[in-house]
């Protein structure tokens, strides 16, 4: 018996101790209890890789969002902005058509009057010289008589116009 035969009966018992105390099914066991936990543990990275991926679809339509309601309030403004400058640039026309229109009453308003007092002027003037030219020639009873109604009649006149 050489050692060779030692050894092999040694690794029989060895197997035999192994087998009556169970240890292929310990052994099982744990590895089924370590694919279990490997397993779980996939699971739960797949479920959070789907929250994170559901998490930032849920940003990326907020962001978008976000900008169009940015957009949205740009282009408001604008239009805002445009409106306010035509109306400033219609009271401005209007402001200005008014204050011409006033301007060109209170020019027609002088020139009226400024008619008014040099034909007034014309009319005492004329009276005057009439007045002179009849007294030269008429006595003075008749001329201021005539003079009298000449100047009724020039003011009867001075108020129809």
């Amino acid at each position: 018996m050489d050692a060779t035969f030692w050894a092999l009966v040694a690794l029989i018992i060895f197997v035999a101790i192994l087998v009556y105390v169970k240890a292929p099914a310990k052994l099982g066991e744990a590895l089924d209890k370590r694919a279990e936990r490997i397993r779980n543990e996939l699971d739960e990275a797949r479920r959070l890789r789907e929250e994170a991926q559901q998490l930032l679809a849920d940003y990326q339509r907020k962001r978008r969002e976000a900008e169009q309601e940015a957009k949205d309030l740009v282009e408001a403004a604008k239009r805002e902005a445009k409106a306010i400058v035509a109306e400033a640039k219609q009271k401005t026309e209007e402001y200005v058509a008014r204050r011409t229109a006033l301007a060109e009453q209170k020019i027609a308003q002088a020139e009226r009057d400024a008619v008014n007092e040099v034909r007034a002027r014309a009319v005492d003037v004329a009276v005057a010289a009439a007045g002179k030219l009849i007294a030269d020639k008429v006595d003075a009873k008749t001329g201021s008589k005539l003079f009298e109604t000449s100047l009724q009649e020039v003011k009867s006149r001075m108020k129809l116009n």
